[in-house]
Order: C-alpha cells, then structure tokens, then sequence
C-alpha cells in the first residue's frame, strides 16, 4: 500500500544565521585594531631575517638563517589563521606543509621548509601584510576616535586651552562661536561615526583578512578538495567493489542454486518419461516453478544494479514503484524537480532501497516514511519508520555500504535510531 505526494518544487527558505550587531562589530574592532603592531612585528622580523641570511648566503649558516626566516614566517601565519576565525563566518583551514622524509638525510631535512610553495607564500604575507594591516589599523582607529570623541566632548572641552584667535570647529564651518553650537556639532559626527561604525570596522577587517584568506587558506581549500575528491573517488571503488561481491553471493546463493535443480529436475524428468509419465509431469512442474522462481530472482538482482524505471521515468517514479512492493504500508513525499543528475538520483535510489529492506528485515515496523526535496542545493532522502530502533551502520552491514556510495557522490548519511525506535534515516546528496 502506498501513498505518493509529487509537489510542485519550491524555494527552501533561506536559513539566516549570524553574530549579533554589537558582538561582530567588537570583533572587527579588535581584528583590525590588532593588525597593524602584529603585522609590523611579522614585517621586521622577517625581512630582517631575510636580509641577514641574504647576505650570509657565502656562508653555510646563510641558508639556515633563512629557514629560521621561513619558520618565523609559519609562525606568525598560523597566529594569522586563528585570528581569521573571529572575522569569517566559514571553517578556517590550516594547510598540509611538507615534511620530510624519515629516510632524508640532515640537509634534505633542513631545507625542507623552503621547498613548501606555503611556506614562502606565509613569507609573502609577513612582508604585505603590513599594507592591508595599516590601512584596516587606520580605519577603525579613525571611527572609534570619532565616536569616542563624540560621546566625551562635552565632559572635557571646558578644559581646552583656547586664546581670542583660536577657533572651533564650529566656527571654522559656519555655526557660531558658542559652546552649543561647539559641542552639538562634535557630538553630531560621533553620533554618525557610532551608526557607520560596524561598516567601518567590517570594511577595515575585510581589508586585512581578503588578503590574509588568499595567501593563507587558499592553497589548504585547495589542498582539502582535493583530498575530499580523493576519499570520495576510494569511497565509489569500494562501494561498487561491495556491491559486486554482494551481487555474487546473491546470484550464488539464489538463482544459481535454483538452476543446478531446474537442471537436475530436467534430467531426473527425462529419465522418468519412459517409466513413469505422472511422476514425469510433476518433476516438470517443479522444474517451471524453479525457472519463474529463478526468473523472479534474477529480476530483483536487475532492479538493484540498475532499475530500468529510475532511467525511464525518473526518481519519483521509481521509489514509488519500490515502495508499492513492500508488504508494510509505505507513503512517499516528494518535492524534487525533474532532471536530476543520474548519479544523484541513483544514489538516492539505492538509499530508499537499503532502508526500506532494513524496515522489512529488522525493524518489525508496522509503516514507513519516504520523504524526497531538494534543500540547499543537496537532495535530503529521509526514511522513518515505527519500528523498534536499534540500528547501527556497522562496518560489513548495508549501512556501511550506503556511507560508501554516498561519499562517493559528496553526500552523508545521518542516522537516528534508539533503542524503542522510531528510526529516521536521512541522506543528503549535493546536486553539483
């Protein structure tokens, strides 16, 4: 029995998280604030180490003054990397430096660092940093004295020294000479500064950490896709390796077996025809119900290798199908758009078809759940189920083989299944 729900695709709402106001504003503050001295101490740390390796180069210890040179440099981009995390809203990664071999010999060894393409791109952000650190340290330097000037003025510009030629800024601007007009218009601009003020200092921060991300995290996001490709690509080949031996063990255990009889039958039959053609006809008959037995197996083995009705007619209408030959209740909700990619859909495919065996084998549940929508980008397939809970995705199980396919693709298995039940199987696979 199933009930299928194919709803128009729509929009997911757009999930909005973020620091409050005051608290990402303190923290521009004082990631910009903190940039100058730091980059200026990374600055002449650095390039006077470089220098004085430069000009011991004739020298052995010139080449390992400028390691030192390059291992400062590591150092004060890892404190940079830490700093990161306050002013960006996504995981700051650390790259893989290279390490050398345990077989290097002493100088292989200690020339190591200088043969990390990071390693001199830290260097170059030991010698520009300063720039964006300047420019971040004078913007927010700027809008804090603005707001803090604006907001104390009036408790301290009684104690001005002032002669009959000087002049406020007041004056200077065309609204008087009175105190008022003095205070008024000083408290007037730090009370603008303090409205700009989380732009000024996002501004200031962005500075600095734009040029910080590119020389200090864009070679590890590179370096973590591609280990991420690796693992996904292990992930398939050990997931179609599972699934081959698991497609011969069943073709082993089922329809081959079922042969051998159909086999033996025949032959007991035909020995049979000449002595005995009752006892004949019903070996037969035997022999007929092995083959559709047979041909019954061979036809589910076909549906998990790839169902003809996934690549006709799409997702939907394959889990529905699925769903309708199970011998418990299943209802199927689905909110996906048509022409998803077959690798996606196939992935989800197998993710229906491994929970919902599960459902019938060991759960004893008396209904399932199939939930199919696009959230973010990725497909979420989701499986609950009544049962009684307990479900683990042990290494040699069918859960197991699903992480692997599902890394394969990108995606992730989440599952959530105590003791008692109920069970909530959910899959998420990126459309990209």
């Amino acid at each position: 029995m199933t009930e299928t729900l194919v709803m128009t695709p729509t929009s997911p709402p757009a999930h909005v998280a973020g620091t409050p106001l005051v608290r990402r504003t303190l923290h521009d503050s004082a990631y910009a604030l903190s940039a100058f001295p730091l980059a200026l101490v990374a600055h002449v740390v650095v390039i006077t180490l470089l220098a004085l390796g430069a000009a011991l180069s004739v020298l052995i210890g010139g080449v390992l003054v400028v390691v030192v040179a390059v291992l400062v440099a590591r150092g004060f981009a890892g404190l940079e990397r830490i700093r990161l995390r306050t002013v960006r809203s996504d995981a700051v990664p650390a790259p893989s430096y290279l390490r050398a071999g345990s077989g290097d010999r002493f100088w292989r060894r200690t020339l190591t660092p200088l043969r990390d393409p990071q390693s001199w791109l830290d260097v170059v952000w030991s010698l520009v940093g300063l720039l964006t650190g300047t420019a971040a340290f004078a913007i927010a330097l700027t809008w804090w004295s603005a707001v803090l000037t604006g907001a104390s003025y009036w408790l301290w510009e009684r104690f001005i020294p002032r002669d009959g030629d000087d002049k406020s800024l007041a004056d200077l601007v065309g609204l008087g000479e009175s105190r008022a007009a003095d205070v008024g218009l000083i408290t007037g601009i730090g009370v603008v500064a303090l409205l700009t003020l989380p732009l000024a200092v996002r501004l200031a921060a962005l500075v600095h950490s734009s040029l910080a991300s590119v020389l200090l995290t864009s070679r590890a996001e590179l370096q973590g896709r591609v280990a991420r490709v690796e693992e996904s690509r292990e992930s398939a080949h050990r997931a179609e390796a599972e699934s081959l031996r698991r497609l011969e063990r069943d073709i082993h255990d089922g329809p081959q077996q079922r042969l051998i009889r159909l086999g033996m039958d025949l032959g007991r039959a035909r020995i049979q025809l000449g002595q005995d053609p009752d006892t004949a006809a019903r070996t037969l008959d035997a022999a007929v119900a092995q083959t559709r037995a047979a041909v019954e197996e061979l036809r589910a083995l076909s549906r998990g290798i790839a169902p003809p009705l996934l690549v006709d007619r799409g997702l939907v209408a394959a889990v529905a199908e699925m769903a309708d030959g199970q011998p418990i209740p299943v209802r199927v909700t689905a909110d996906v758009p048509s022409g998803l990619p077959l690798p996606v859909e196939t992935a989800a495919y197998f993710v229906v078809a491994e929970a919902l065996t599960n459902v019938v084998k060991h759960s004893g549940a008396a209904r399932a759940d199939v939930t199919l929508v696009v959230v973010d980008g990725a497909l979420q397939v989701t499986v609950d189920d009544d049962g009684r809970g307990g479900a683990a995705a042990s290494p040699g199980h069918g859960l197991h083989g699903l992480q692997e396919r599902l890394a394969g693709v990108d995606g992730r298995l989440l599952l959530a299944s105590p003791e008692g039940g109920p069970t909530r199987l959910r899959a998420e696979v990126p459309l990209r």
